[in-house]
């Protein structure tokens, strides 16, 4: 298969990455600085959005990286092999992963909330959750199916 047919998917890859990274960079000390202002008694609040949102960060960036694998793997015509299926599996793993920390860290969020009176930020939090639940699942089924496909694909191997 040509190079070519999965460049505008490591485009979009790239061009995922690039925003959450300057989020990273810009927004998350900001946020933190905010809710360390508006909870002067806990200052380490700080320090726990520092450690959720920061921590997020590196199971989508590892999710990315075997995204950009598999788009390897379907160049090299390896599409159907287990190295697929695996890099799936951790692509399930790193989206249950985010969304259990964005879970663990809710209640961050409904401090800033209650005490900004903004709601949209639990909403927020809860879309995340939401997000990479769907990606999880949706891995999980694509790799389900890829193994089926791999186990056919043996079987008549064998059989011819």
């Amino acid at each position: 298969m040509k190079r070519g047919t999965t460049l505008f998917l490591r485009i979009a890859l790239i061009i995922i990455g690039i925003p959450v990274l300057a989020l990273c960079l810009f927004l998350v000390p900001e946020i933190a600085n905010f809710a360390a202002e508006l909870y002067p008694d806990i200052a380490y609040i700080k320090y726990l959005i520092f450690i959720d949102l920061y921590a997020t960060a590196i199971p989508f960036y590892f999710a990315l990286y075997q995204a950009f694998k598999l788009l390897s793997y379907i160049d090299k015509n390896k599409a159907f092999s287990e190295l697929s299926v695996r890099a799936l599996k951790v692509i399930k793993y790193c989206a249950f992963t985010i969304s259990l920390l964005y879970v663990v860290g809710m209640p961050l969020f409904f401090l800033i909330a209650e005490k900004d009176d903004a709601p949209g930020i639990i909403l927020l939090g809860m879309v995340m959750i939401f997000a990479s639940m769907v990606i999880a699942v949706f891995a999980a089924v694509l790799q389900k199916l890829l193994k089926n496909a791999i186990d056919i694909k043996s079987e008549n191997d064998l059989t011819v």
